[in-house]
């Protein structure tokens, strides 16, 4: 009996694809992100809107609703096949049951409208009813709201089936993907002085380790250029004191016991005595 032995290269490229089939299974390589929705209307601003969602994209979403005799879980896939069940976007399942999913909405007919933090995304074509609505296709309503807290976390709002047609589900699911993306609240002016404070700081820091490290100095003498910062205080103490200081510069006499105007007067010569008496 002979064994065939596939060669090394050949065996991890025949796994490779093996691997790769599994996941498409799964979901996982279902489309290459949101570009695997189809839209009704094939449109540039729908398209940019689903874009925003590309975080989302091959995550299962679940929840799990009680009524009162039955127990429901529905799942949700952006633009991917929910709970494996080819082309449906959003799927319901009894709990209890094995029973086929309903498919409530399919991915590849496609509604998205956004505005500044939330993102509608309508799904179509889903099962159709039995005896509600006029027996039309079902249709899931998924609002997609900002939170930054708060990641991937679906809820059913309601199932609104009273009514002849235009009937929907309403599921609502927070995400960080559709929040605004945060503006820069620094100035120009900010910026100049954080720049350079920045400076400042590698001046002192490196001048201070250059005096120290190298030069050898020691005190005051470490910070960088010292007598030229010891003579610009000087000068500008100089400076303050004669613009800001109101002070009479003139210097008195040495002598204040004699004033100048006394000085400056030649005493009158006085020779009454001489006179006979």
């Amino acid at each position: 009996m002979k064994l065939f032995r596939i060669p090394m290269r050949g065996s991890v490229l025949l796994w490779a694809i093996l691997t790769q089939l599994l996941l498409s299974q799964n979901g996982v390589f279902a489309g290459n992100g949101t570009k695997a929705c189809k839209l009704n209307v094939e449109s540039a601003s729908e398209r940019k809107v689903l874009e925003r969602l590309e975080p989302l994209a091959h995550k299962n979403l679940s929840v799990e609703v009680k009524e009162e005799k039955e127990s429901y879980t529905y799942e949700f896939q952006l633009c991917g096949d929910a709970g494996g069940v080819q082309g449906a976007g959003v799927i319901q399942r009894k709990t209890s049951s094995e029973e086929k999913p309903t498919i409530i909405g399919s991915y590849t007919s496609t509604k998205a409208i956004g505005g500044s933090d939330w993102v509608m995304l309508i799904y179509h074509n889903g099962d159709k009813y039995d005896t509600h609505c006029g027996k039309e296709a079902r249709k899931a309503i998924i609002m997609i709201s900002c939170n930054k807290n708060t990641e991937g976390v679906l809820e059913v709002i309601l199932e609104d089936r009273e009514r002849q047609n235009d009937c929907f589900y309403l599921f609502e699911l927070d995400s960080s993907a559709v929040c605004p993306p945060v503006q820069s609240q620094l100035s120009a002016g900010s910026i100049i002085l954080i720049i350079g404070f920045c400076l400042v700081a590698v001046y002192l820091i490196g001048g201070f380790l250059y005096q120290r490290l190298i030069v050898g100095a020691k005190g005051m003498e470490q910070f960088p250029n010292y007598a030229f910062w010891v003579e610009v205080g000087n000068l500008s103490a100089d400076g303050c004191d004669f613009v800001c200081r109101s002070k009479n510069r003139e210097e008195a006499p040495a002598y204040r016991g004699v004033s100048a105007d006394a000085l400056d007067e030649e005493p009158e010569e006085r020779d009454d005595h001489l006179l006979p008496m």
